[in-house]
């Protein structure tokens, strides 16, 4: 699945757009490797590195969502590895 959509549907960021230029600015790590487009592929079992304002996150990915469902539907197809400032 396309990172963007994925944020998206794991309710990391708040709209698809937003994702789009989240990972198109180059701060996202993919496996440790860092991606400048929107449409890097994400698959079971990735670990992401996301900076937000205030912290970054480490997750895992545990499973793709077919849909953006609700929050806990979101947070079960992650598990936060390690947050740090």
């Amino acid at each position: 699945m396309r990172i963007d959509k994925l944020l998206w549907y794991l309710r990391l960021a708040c709209s698809r757009s937003f994702a789009q230029g989240w990972a198109s600015e180059g701060h996202i790590r993919l496996n440790g490797r860092r991606i400048e487009r929107a449409s890097a592929t994400v698959r079971e079992g990735d670990v992401l590195v996301l900076p937000t304002h205030d912290a970054v996150r480490v997750i895992e990915v545990l499973a793709i969502p077919g849909r953006r469902g609700p929050a806990p539907e979101a947070q079960a197809c992650y598990r936060i590895v390690e947050t740090g400032n």
